[in-house]
């Protein structure tokens, strides 16, 4: 079973105490360890055509998917035919498959894969547990370009740009790097220099209601470009008393944003990121809402994991990512050989 992201992971000070660090840093040492030898014995594939690799440095939801579909609507709109790969995590299909919509559901393909292809129609989405497997049949598909989602730590499908996305919102004593320890007594995957080191550029993903990003996060990502992005809802939150719920990386983000955006939130139930939608979560949720008199609105991330009778019951509340300087990500994507 999935457990939550622990939130303390994201706090420099207050957290479970030093007890619990200096108990948990053995094994992540171990994990450091196992991860760069993975790296320095991985011998990528080269599936032919260029692949950009969308990862991030820590545990837990950063935004990567909405980076993803709006990074696939450049490429198009450039003339380009972008492919996404997915390792399609939650799904029971190891692949390679091309996701479709109108006949896989999350349960087959992970919830993420499904969203993009119902977001972006024109853009091939694959899920392949084996990610070389994967990119030779995107690219055998038509695809002249590959994003994969997640795998800055994956060295099996050579990368023409890897791009780490990183949380920019700084509050309520939350550090997107935690105090800068890896799994599992910190969020980090690896430690962020090694990160750093393989990334041509980081993405600042910023929430709409933070003007700048904070200059001390700026200066622990410096090294590599950096682009900054905007996460903003598509439309307003759904009228009238709403129950929230989120089964994300960082749910607490979720909550936090609906308030922002002027939602009447009632309550707000959190769950483990990709959980399934059981009878008796759905069963818990249909009563927190009733005893408040409220709608549910929840991720679209999480609204496709719904069974098919629950969706017209709950909103989805989906967001998308902007660029601030559309000009530097299309000098970044102009690295990229020629289709």
């Amino acid at each position: 079973m999935k457990l939550p992201t622990p939130r303390w992971w994201y706090l420099r000070e207050g957290g479970p105490g030093p007890l619990l660090h200096l108990l948990l840093k053995p094994l992540s040492w171990i994990w450091t360890a196992a991860g760069a030898r993975r790296l320095a014995r991985g011998r990528p594939v080269d599936p032919g055509v260029p692949v950009i690799c969308v990862g991030n440095l820590t545990l837990g939801g950063v935004g990567k998917t909405p980076v993803v579909a709006a990074l696939a609507r450049r490429l198009a709109q450039s003339g380009r035919r972008p492919a996404i790969l997915s390792r399609g995590y939650g799904g029971s299909l190891t692949g390679p498959v091309q996701v479709d919509p109108t006949h896989h559901a999350a349960g087959d393909v992970g919830d993420e894969p499904l969203m993009l292809a119902s977001a972006l129609p024109g853009v091939a989405v694959w899920v392949s547990r084996d990610r070389a497997a994967g990119a030779l049949a995107a690219a055998r598909g038509g695809a002249d370009v590959i994003l994969m989602d997640d795998g800055h730590q994956n060295p099996s499908v050579r990368k023409t740009l890897s791009l780490v996305v990183c949380d920019g919102e700084t509050r309520d004593g939350e550090w997107p790097l935690g105090d800068g320890s890896v799994f599992p007594s910190g969020p980090l995957r690896e430690p962020l220099a090694a990160g750093l080191a393989r990334a041509d550029a980081v993405i600042l993903l910023m929430p709409t209601d933070l003007a700048a990003p904070n200059p001390e996060l700026l200066a622990a990502l410096s090294g590599p470009p950096l682009l900054t992005a905007r996460l903003a809802p598509e439309g307003p939150p759904p009228p009238g008393r709403q129950v929230g719920f989120a089964g994300i990386g960082k749910p607490w983000k979720v909550e936090r944003a609906l308030r922002a955006a002027g939602c009447d939130l009632a309550d707000f139930a959190a769950f483990p990121d990709h959980a399934p939608w059981t009878p008796a979560r759905l069963r818990a949720l249909e009563s927190l809402a009733a005893a408040h008199g409220a709608g549910l609105v929840t991720t679209s991330k999480d609204w496709v994991r719904l069974p098919p009778d629950w969706r017209d019951r709950v909103t989805p509340w989906p967001v998308e990512v902007g660029f601030e300087s559309p000009a530097d990500l299309d000098a970044l994507l102009a690295r990229l050989p020629p289709g």
